[in-house]
C-alpha cells in the first residue's frame, strides 16, 4: 500500500496503518506500508512522473524496498529510500520553502514601494551574486499545494513552525497589495471598467484553484470596480460572480485599464501598440513584470507595475 497524496507527518503511522489493520493484517508484517509524495507539475505530468527523483518512506526497510522494486519499473529518475515521516515531511518542507521564497520576494515589492525604488531592477541586480537567487514577486501564491502543504507545519506545531505561519499571511495578503496599485493608478476604483489578464493559479496552466488572481477580482469587485476576466487556458471557465470574457478582444473593448495578474506566454508577448488599437483603455497595470515599461508608454499607456515605484 503506497500513499502519494501531501499529508502531515506520520500520517502514514499514526493514521493510515491502523486504518488498514482492522482487517486483522498487520503493516509491515503482513502487507507493506509506504509514502512516496508525487512530485509533478501540471501540464507536464507524464514526463515528470518518469524523470522525477522519487522518495520513498517504508515504514520499515522492507516496505521501502518493496515500493522501490515497484517504481523502478516506469521511474527513471533516481529513487531514494527512507522512513515514512521524514518523506512526508520532506514534501511539506519543499512547498513550505517555496511560500518562504516568494513571501520574501513580495515583502521586498513592498518595500520597494516605500523607498522609491524598482523592485525588479533590483533583484536582477541582487541576482548577481553568486549565491542569491531572489523569487519573482506576484499577485500571491496559488495551487493545490505551495498554498495549502505549509499549513500542515503551522497547525501541527505552531509554536516552532512562526516563520512558515508568516510566509503565509504575507502572501494570502499579497491580493491586497494589488489592488492598491490599482487605486494608485486610478485614485477611486469604484466605477471602473478593469480587464483582468489570467486568473490560472501560474503561467501557462489552466488550473484556477486557490488562485491569488480570483482573489484579486473579487477584491477589485468589492471597492466597486467593474471587472471582465479573460483566462485563455480555461476559456470556459464559470466562477460564480466572475464576468468571464469570451476572448481577448472583448475583454479590453471598453475597459478603463487593463491589468495583468498571470504571466502566461501569450500576454507576455502582446504588442502594446496593437492592444491599443483594440480599446480605449491607456492605463495598464502590470502584477508580474511580463510588459516593457518604454514600449508600453511609447503606445501611450501609463504602466504601472507592481513593486516599482519608479512607474507611478
Amino acid at each position: 500500500m503506497i500513499l502519494e497524496s501531501t499529508s502531515p507527518p506520520r500520517t502514514t503511522i499514526e493514521l493510515v496503518a491502523p486504518i488498514l489493520e482492522r482487517s486483522n493484517l498487520r503493516a509491515g508484517i503482513d502487507f507493506h506500508l509506504c509514502y512516496s509524495p508525487e512530485r509533478m507539475l501540471p501540464g507536464n505530468l507524464l514526463y515528470e512522473l518518469v524523470n522525477n527523483a522519487r522518495i520513498i518512506g517504508g515504514i520499515t526497510p522492507e516496505s521501502a524496498q518493496a515500493a522501490r522494486d515497484l517504481y523502478k519499473t516506469f521511474v527513471q529518475g533516481e529513487i531514494h529510500e527512507t522512513d515514512a515521516t521524514t518523506a512526508e515531511m520532506v514534501k511539506i518542507m519543499e512547498n513550505a520553502t517555496r511560500d518562504v521564497n516568494i513571501a520574501l520576494a513580495n515583502e521586498f515589492a513592498r518595500l520597494a514601494e516605500k523607498f522609491g525604488v524598482d523592485v525588479w531592477e533590483a533583484i536582477r541586480l541582487a541576482n548577481l551574486h553568486p549565491r542569491i537567487n531572489i523569487l519573482s514577486p506576484g499577485p500571491g501564491v496559488g495551487g493545490h499545494c505551495i498554498s495549502v502543504d505549509p499549513w500542515f507545519f503551522v497547525e501541527a506545531a505552531p509554536e516552532v513552525s512562526a516563520l512558515i505561519y508568516q510566509a503565509r499571511k504575507v502572501n494570502d495578503e499579497q491580493p491586497h497589495f494589488v489592488v492598491d496599485k490599482a487605486q494608485q493608478a486610478f485614485g477611486e476604483l469604484r466605477n471602473k471598467r478593469i480587464a483582468a489578464l489570467g486568473l490560472a493559479y501560474k503561467p501557462d496552466v489552466d488550473d484556477l484553484r486557490e488562485s491569488p488572481a480570483v482573489e484579486v477580482v473579487r477584491l477589485l469587485q468589492k471597492d466597486g470596480a467593474i471587472v471582465r476576466a479573460w483566462e485563455p487556458f480555461a476559456p470556459s471557465a464559470k466562477l460564480e460572480g466572475i464576468d468571464m470574457a469570451a476572448d481577448f478582444d472583448s475583454a479590453i473593448k471598453d475597459v478603463d485599464a487593463i491589468l495583468l495578474l498571470v504571466n502566461h506566454s501569450q500576454f507576455r508577448s502582446l504588442d502594446p501598440a496593437s492592444v491599443a488599437s483594440k480599446t480605449k483603455a491607456r492605463i495598464a497595470i502590470d502584477a508580474v513584470n511580463a510588459w516593457n515599461l518604454k514600449d508600453w508608454q511609447a503606445a501611450g499607456f501609463s504602466l504601472h507595475r507592481l513593486g516599482d515605484a519608479k512607474s507611478k
